[in-house]
């Protein structure tokens, strides 16, 4: 069987990609795994949010300090730094469990901690992968790790419980230090990150100047910084729709049915998997831009889809459909931003992106929350003229003012993609 040509030159990053993605399983294995545990010992949905939480909001206060970071360390050290802490954060965990110790306070600084050993880790990934992957296969490298993203999401809450239900936490935890044990050495012994090709760093100056380059250079670049913005906007408007309120959509428009549930989170999965595959298969986009706002576009379309019908089919092919529309976006966004970025600078603007564009998604979930809970649940319960006329469209009982929301959302979203389709602002990242 001839091997693929492009596979020879992406043997470093494969091997990266590879290692990264079975510690990432082993590491999901585990989040899943003490979700359970957590559940069992308070038994309150906010214990298990307020994970989340410290998991989440730590990476986007340090990122723009990590990423300048990033960009002067080497990145191999960091990547091996942030990996080794993790894993002393999941040994934590073990040695408390096996003394009857572990509580859930414990869970909530070791994840708040390995939150900013993140903000370090993915600046410095983002950088390695340009500097292992050729130019012409920054989307299919993009790819591969979208699916390799979505695999683990598919596979580890099945193997978790099935690891849980063999040998139980111990044993989850062994394995996931098992994977990190395999990415550790692969990284250490196999892989050659290389430093050709890059500007020497200068390190005179001020610390937080060198933080807010990052910053500086997506306004110097006002195609890039309006896509950040856009992204921005994007993420908002996700977290209001489908992508933060699709689980409470679900088990409200149909009497609280997990498995119709279960059914639509595999769609996604699938569907994420689907794209990325389509992605690292195909060459790469001459028109990447629009491909992006095309996609951003008809994602929205499918929240208003899944807003106007009451069928778990219809709402898994939308689903479906939107997240393998999403891989290819996102692959495509991250391609154009490795194309337009110096490397010495990729840390730093990689950071600033991802702070801008994620800054918004905490007001997203919660304005979503209380829009349903307060505003439109009850409206949508009411019996006003303006009810009558919507139910039409939206139906009644549970889930319907959600449906409101999203079909809000969807026309929202949609309206902003289409309108930055034929930008001419954005032809100069399709060069």
């Amino acid at each position: 069987m001839k091997i693929p040509s492009f596979v020879k030159g992406l043997r470093s990053f494969l091997l990266l990609w590879g290692s990264q993605a079975v510690s990432g399983l082993g590491t999901a294995m585990t989040d899943y795994a003490l979700i359970i545990w957590a559940y069992g010992q308070e038994g309150t949905a906010s214990s298990i949010t307020l994970l989340t939480v410290c998991s989440f909001l730590p990476t986007i206060l340090f990122r723009f300090i990590a990423g300048a970071l990033a960009d002067r360390w080497d990145k191999k050290r960091v990547m091996m730094l942030a990996d080794l802490l993790a894993a002393c954060g999941s040994m934590a965990v073990l040695v408390l469990y096996s003394f009857s110790a572990l509580r859930i306070w414990h869970l909530y600084l070791i994840n708040f901690l390995l939150s900013c050993m993140n903000a370090f880790q993915a600046p410095a990934s983002f950088v390695a992968t340009s500097l292992l992957v050729p130019k012409e296969h920054y989307t299919r490298a993009g790819g591969l790790q979208g699916f390799s993203g979505s695999a683990i999401s598919i596979l580890a809450p099945a193997l978790g419980s099935i690891l849980l239900r063999l040998g139980g936490l111990r044993l989850v935890l062994a394995c996931d230090m098992a994977s990190f044990a395999l990415a550790f050495s692969v990284l250490l012994f196999l892989i050659d990150i290389p430093k050709e090709g890059r500007k020497p760093e200068k390190r005179k100056g001020k610390f937080w100047s060198g933080c807010l380059k990052g910053i500086q250079y997506l306004c110097s670049h006002t195609a890039l910084m309006r896509l950040t913005l856009f992204f921005a906007a994007v993420n908002f408007l996700a977290k209001l729709g489908n992508d933060g309120m699709l689980a409470p959509f679900i088990l409200a428009r149909t009497g609280n049915d997990q498995q119709a549930l279960a059914m639509v989170q595999s769609a996604t999965a699938v569907g994420v998997l689907t794209g990325s595959l389509i992605t690292a298969g195909m060459k790469p986009l001459k028109n990447k831009i629009r491909a992006i706002f095309l996609a951003t576009a008809l994602i929205f379309v499918g929240n208003i889809l899944q807003s106007l019908v009451v069928s778990v089919k219809v709402w898994a092919v939308a689903s479906f459909a939107s997240y393998m529309l999403a891989a290819i976006m996102n692959a495509n966004l991250t391609a154009v931003m490795r194309g337009h970025v110096p490397l010495e600078l990729q840390g730093r603007v990689f950071s600033a992106k991802d702070t801008l564009q994620n800054c918004t998604i905490p007001l997203g979930l919660l304005l979503g929350g209380i829009l349903a809970d307060y505003l439109l649940e009850p409206f949508m319960a009411s019996s006003s003229p303006l009810q009558k006329a919507a139910s039409r469209l939206f139906g009644i009982g549970n889930g319907a003012g959600i449906a409101v929301l999203f079909f809000c959302v969807g026309s929202l979203g949609a309206c902003l993609s289409f309108s930055h389709l034929f930008k001419p602002i954005y032809k100069e990242l399709d060069k």
